[in-house]
């Protein structure tokens, strides 16, 4: 196992009807800015409950945070913060609405010239204005975590910051009953693509690591298609479980003390910043393709994934990691994303275009070997079409 250092001091209220504790948790003096997006949470109660849990404090609020939060509409927070003296943020939404709410709180208090260098040029965090946050949507697990991505003329970057993690979260898995199956889907294939991520590379004796992240990916596989089937799509212990596994598997446990890869996700930022596509759904498509193209860098924990996930127990090691492959796309088909480009009208005309935008944002040494090289992404690409 590799040498960590593991501290998470977010506060998490999970459950049923907990939305009131906003008002314990944010101080009473303190001027608070609702950030959240399209408005959907005026339709399902959320916004109601937010409104009574502040009741006593100063408070404003700011909309239309997109999914893939802009940089642009991220910006024009920064005149109602100066105007009101905001010094907190409540994110009240998904992972792309904390999201912009972290980076929102990150350029609020910059000092440099352009908030942008802080994605790309990747300027650290030195101060923040602190967040809080009420999920609606489980899948980033931005409630528990300093990461963030932010999206200008179609490029998506991300950024980290321990300053940017929100203090506590409200979950409650009642809410996510309003989510459309969309939502539901993209939110489980997210989730499980964390895991795989930090769990897919190469052993290094990390046991508790390993069977917590073999845990949560088969909770989501065995819960993410009953969220969608009409008889238990309202099941709250369904939404429930899916709800905790999206939180840990992005809060930093699984990840400590193991090598990581990411390479699935920087490929996939670019599908979404030239295409449009849906987070989640350019996941789905690229994974299987980086699992096939990396196989033998990855057969270890392959051949792992294969036994103790998907209980393939009978056949060698090369039919173990086809069938698990196989069935992780079968499981992704499910959750109804695709899995190829061509579900999403992305050609061989797009690659040379993409591979310019991975090579643009330096994207050049992917991968827990950094030995995913421009041609290894384009081999990647090619293999998902």
């Amino acid at each position: 196992m590799l040498n960590f250092s593991f501290y998470n001091p977010t506060k998490i209220h999970f459950g049923e009807d907990q939305i009131h504790l906003v008002a314990n948790e944010i101080p009473t003096d303190a001027t608070v800015l609702v950030v959240y997006g399209g408005g959907s949470i005026k339709s399902n109660g959320v916004y109601d409950q937010v409104v009574t849990a502040l009741t006593k404090h100063t408070w404003f609020e700011f909309s239309g945070i997109e999914p893939n939060p802009s940089y642009e509409t991220l910006m024009k927070a920064q005149e109602i913060i100066e105007q009101k003296s905001i010094d907190y943020l409540l994110a009240v939404g998904g992972g792309s609405v904390v999201d912009g709410a972290k980076f929102i709180a990150a350029a609020a208090l910059y000092k440099g010239e352009d908030p942008w260098d802080i994605l790309v040029k990747q300027h650290p965090v030195k101060q923040a204005i602190p967040i809080g946050a009420v999920l609606t949507l489980p899948a980033t697990g931005s409630e528990s975590n300093g990461n963030s991505v932010v999206t200008r003329d179609g490029n998506k970057l991300p950024f980290a910051s321990p300053l940017v993690r929100p203090q506590f979260a409200i979950l409650d898995p009642k809410v996510t009953l309003s989510l459309s199956e969309r939502q539901i889907s993209n939110g489980v294939v997210d989730a499980f693509i964390h895991v795989i991520e930090q769990y897919l590379t190469y052993s290094v004796n990390g046991k508790v690591q390993d069977r917590f992240a073999e845990g949560l990916l088969q909770t989501l596989i065995e819960e993410g298609p009953k969220a969608l089937h009409p008889e238990t799509k309202a099941d709250l212990a369904i939404r429930a479980n899916i709800m905790w596994s999206a939180t840990m598997a992005l809060n930093g446990l699984i990840g400590a003390g193991v090598p990581q890869d990411w390479s699935t996700h920087m490929i996939g930022h670019e599908l979404t910043g030239g295409f449009g596509i849906d987070h989640a759904r350019t996941l789905s498509i690229i994974l299987p393709a980086v699992m096939k193209v990396k196989r033998n860098e990855k057969r270890e924990k392959l051949v792992q994934y294969a036994e103790r996930v998907w209980q393939l127990t009978d056949d060698n090691e090369e039919t173990k990691i086809d069938k698990a492959i196989a069935l992780t796309e079968d499981f992704f088909q499910r959750m109804n994303v695709p899995i190829r480009l061509a579900e999403v009208e992305v050609t061989k005309d797009n690659i040379d275009g993409l591979i310019e935008r991975l090579k643009q944002h330096g994207m050049t040494q992917l991968g827990e070997h950094s030995d995913i090289t421009l041609e290894v992404s384009r081999k990647i690409l090619e293999l998902a079409l």
